[in-house]
């Protein structure tokens, strides 16, 4: 199996579908990747994960590297071997969490000194690093180093902060590429950032490009900003990037998220929320959100969502989940995170179907049609 290739199958304006091989196999785009950020993805066993459609799963460097230590996970077997996950584990840089966790951390040239979260103990998370940590948990996708400033600093301090960034994705290739049979099997993606601002985020483009990446993700979204300002950026960010690569919108999102994003050219997709929704009663459904807590469930004999095809709503009553969630018990948390990783797979899968047979727009005004945003 090649280390990495990417194929666009099929193009419906913007929007497009493909395929990225790799080694440990193959994943279809666009893509939406569990969050297993301490190699878990909470509440869910990684057969069942495999089993709702995910063809990839995210591990975080930051968090890895405090708790059990990357070290220690390469002595291990690497991250795969560790969490039984067979397939391909893209793992995000550490950066974002160093500036969002991190009360304590001082930004210079080098990288980013800070305090642990957990024990307040002192590290240095560098472009090196970070290369090195990823290294050593075996991931196959390899997210370079960077600085993600917040979107109402001053256009000047972004400005210097992208060419940081992007002085830290050079040394993030050189550091990369230095790791022997790591390097030869793994793929590395730079980070495009510039915030809201579209020549910023051109430069970082250019700057990306000239240093040459496998994929290109599109960085600093989702922090706030709010949906129709995240849209006005995706109208432009992921045409900066080239064409016959992946593109990755970091941290990304709600449903709706999801369809505007590859609406205009997003192939891949990460986010914490279905499985932190799952473990606080909330659950996706084709007809919007649901709040298990409220009474209006507690005599409800349905289904979650009857056009949804997964175990969970083929087996259980919302009465039933009502009843998990109020009672605080295990199980609640556990189903609503299997059916909600199942209907952002199943979200994903129609849509490479609406891609592939031409009609994106019409299924984007369908699931506008029925999708209310407010939680029920």
């Amino acid at each position: 199996m090649t280390r990495f290739s990417f194929a666009v199958e099929a193009r419906d304006g913007a929007a497009r579908t493909g395929r990225i091989a790799m080694r440990r196999g193959t994943i279809c785009t666009p893509a939406f990747m569990p969050v297993g950020t301490a190699a878990t993805v909470k509440a869910m066993k990684p057969q069942d994960v495999r089993a709702t459609g995910a063809d990839i799963i995210l591990g975080n460097t930051y968090h890895l590297m405090l708790r059990p230590g990357a070290e220690r996970v390469a002595r291990l077997g690497g991250l795969h071997r560790f969490m039984n996950w067979d397939r391909p584990i893209l793992t995000d840089s550490g950066g974002y969490q160093v500036m969002s966790l991190s009360a304590l951390r001082t930004v210079t040239e080098e990288g980013v000194s800070f305090r642990s979260h957990l024990d307040g103990s002192k590290h240095m998370l560098s472009p090196e690093r970070s290369m090195a940590i990823q290294r050593l948990l075996g991931s196959d996708i390899v997210m370079c180093f960077d600085e993600c400033p917040r979107i109402d600093r001053p256009r000047a301090e972004i400005e210097a902060s992208v060419a940081l960034s992007m002085r830290w994705a050079g040394r993030s290739r050189a550091a990369f590429d230095a790791g022997g049979a790591h390097a030869e099997g793994a793929a590395l993606f730079g980070i495009q950032q510039g915030a809201l601002d579209e020549g910023l985020r051109a430069r970082s483009a250019e700057a990306l490009r000239e240093i040459g990446f496998d994929g290109y993700a599109i960085g600093g979204l989702a922090v706030g900003e709010g949906q129709a300002a995240m849209f006005a950026t995706l109208d432009f960010a992921p045409g900066q990037l080239p064409d016959d690569a992946p593109r990755y919108l970091m941290g990304v999102g709600k449903p709706d998220d999801l369809v505007g994003a590859v609406e205009r050219g997003v192939d891949m997709f990460d986010c914490v929320l279905p499985t932190r929704s799952g473990r606080n009663g909330q659950a996706f459904t084709w007809n919007g959100p649901l709040n298990l807590r409220n009474a209006r469930h507690a005599e409800d004999s349905g289904p979650l969502d009857q056009r949804c095809p997964c175990e969970v709503c083929g087996t259980y009553s919302r009465a039933y989940l009502h009843h998990l969630v109020k009672a605080g018990e295990i199980l609640g948390a556990m189903l609503l995170t299997e059916h909600n990783l199942s209907f952002y797979q199943h979200l994903m899968h129609r849509m490479r179907a609406a891609i592939g047979e031409g009609r994106f727009a019409a299924f984007a005004a369908e699931f506008r049609r029925d999708y209310p945003t407010r939680e029920d």
